[in-house]
């Protein structure tokens, strides 16, 4: 919710798409998206390749600059959804956008591994495709706005 208001009030012409996930995805819109609440059987490659085919078929990234988020509590239904993911990011997602910013919010539900997964994958490698991935943590809603200032740092 936060990310969303921020950007509409500081750039004109964005277009949002919304994804939500479980064992499937899907794109939903706006409304559904900030009142839906899933649970149970997460699959993150779903989301990622939803993601993949919405750019695929709607945003030339030579005319878009793509800003991709994605919030979760970090549980994956397994290790090889885990290698999948870091595959698509790898090949399919970070090379067409300008950034890729991964936000995990502390469950009392979820595992909180992914963001493991990523950091393990990516690290602090200097290489492009690490520089677009920017992740943060929440455990608190007062560190909610660190996440945005860590995702909208200057020069990103």
């Amino acid at each position: 919710f936060w990310i969303d208001t921020w950007l509409r009030r500081n750039y004109e012409g964005i277009e949002s798409r919304y994804i939500v996930h479980d064992v499937r995805a899907g794109e939903v819109d706006k409304k559904t998206f900030f009142s839906l609440r899933e649970d149970g059987g997460t699959r993150i490659s779903s989301a990622f390749k939803i993601c993949r085919e919405i750019i695929e078929s709607d945003y030339d990234p030579n005319s878009w600059n793509m800003y991709l988020f994605h919030f979760s509590d970090g549980d994956n239904s397994s290790d090889a959804d885990n290698r999948l993911c870091v595959k698509t990011l790898r090949d399919s997602l970070l090379p067409i956008c300008n950034m890729f910013g991964y936000c995990q919010v502390t469950s009392a539900y979820g595992s909180g591994h992914f963001l493991n997964v990523l950091r393990e994958a990516f690290g602090d490698a200097e290489e492009a495709e690490s520089e677009k991935l920017v992740t943060a943590k929440v455990d608190r809603a007062e560190q909610v706005y660190d996440a945005l200032r860590t995702f909208f740092k200057a020069g990103r």
